[in-house]
């Protein structure tokens, strides 16, 4: 990491953080978030601030690219994606936009990244390698999709889906520069310095919320960083998913668990593992907390796995229970209250 790379990082955590203060004076006006059953807030407050992570993150991955730090057909699968999704997500903040508009642009943002990588032609399982070949581009496309809206569910309560971008770049990013991969390593770092700059404002209790724009956004880049770091050798996807793990497991395991009750899958609820801790009487920062330090032992699992890939699946099985013990215990806690709770 050269100096001109840290002073581009600061740089980007600035420009974000600014960007995020003038979208919060626009969306005074214009993009209030109104309290309802379904909230884990009780205040009136504007959304929109991924607008400014967007910009940061797409900007800067094209400044990277423009600079030789990062691959060129990388760079487009990230900027090309990530701009039709936070496009629409800014327009979704302002008003709401249909189910089929939202979901058509994910499988289109989706079949992009997939074109500009090359597909998902294997998965790596540590010692065994499983070839997908063009069942892979469905894979991967449809797991793109499905980060895209797991970071939009769990994007409920202040500080945590930018505070888990913080920490799961920053530890991906360095896990990326010991392997000597810089070119993937500075689209992670880039990805927590821009969440960096707009988590001051985000962090309980909120001024500013990520909102459409930037939640699906971030899913997006991670996953699609994911199958890039998969296609090169660098980390493989598993360890990336097992890095997002508490995100995956509480949305899908929620998900499914809506599907089985006969629930429509994608309209608002307030069943998250994460939201049921608030309604519990743990504060938003509380919460958040407590989760960001789990990812902490969720790393130590991945670079376990990283390091002895005889080990690699027992390290997935073993952040797998420990995330299935995590959401038994807080199944077992009983609300407080049925109302949204003021952060």
């Amino acid at each position: 990491m050269t100096t001109s790379m840290l002073v581009f990082l600061a740089s980007a955590a600035i420009l974000s953080w600014l960007l995020a203060s003038r979208v919060r004076l626009y969306a005074l006006d214009r993009m209030l978030d109104i309290p309802n059953e379904r909230s884990s807030h009780s205040q009136p407050t504007p959304r929109g601030g991924g607008f400014a992570i967007a910009v940061t993150t797409l900007g800067g991955i094209a400044v990277a690219a423009s600079l030789n730090w990062v691959p060129r057909d990388l760079a487009i699968a990230l900027c090309g994606g990530g701009l039709m999704l936070a496009t629409v997500g800014w327009i979704d903040d302002h008003r709401s936009l249909s189910p089929l508009i939202r979901f058509g642009v994910q499988f289109i943002s989706a079949a992009w990244a997939m074109y500009w990588l090359g597909g998902l032609p294997s998965l790596s399982l540590g010692i065994f390698v499983a070839h997908l070949g063009l069942f892979g581009i469905f894979l991967g496309a449809l797991g793109i999709v499905w980060a895209i809206n797991l970071y939009n569910f769990v994007d409920g309560i202040d500080g945590l889906a930018a505070g888990e971008a913080v920490s799961t770049g920053v530890i991906g990013g360095l896990l990326l520069l010991g392997i000597g991969r810089p070119a993937l390593a500075i689209i992670a770092l880039l990805i927590a310095a821009a969440n960096l700059g707009f988590l001051p404002l985000n962090w309980a209790p909120a001024r500013l919320f990520m909102g459409d724009a930037g939640s699906g956004l971030l899913g997006y880049l991670f996953a699609t960083l994911a199958v890039a770091s998969e296609n090169s050798g660098a980390i493989p996807l598993m360890l990336w998913v097992l890095l997002l793990g508490v995100f995956i497991f509480d949305a899908t395991v929620t998900l499914c668990r809506r599907i089985a009750q006969g629930h429509s899958w994608h309209h608002a609820h307030h069943s998250h593992a994460y939201q049921r801790l608030v309604q519990a009487g743990r504060t938003h920062a509380q919460v958040s907390s407590m989760i960001l330090l789990f990812n902490f032992v969720l790393a130590i699992l991945a670079i376990v796995a990283w390091k002895q890939p005889t080990l690699f699946l027992a390290s997935i099985i073993a952040g797998a229970l420990l995330l299935l013990v995590a959401y038994l215990a807080v199944e077992r806690i009983k609300p407080m209250r049925t109302q949204s709770r003021n952060p």
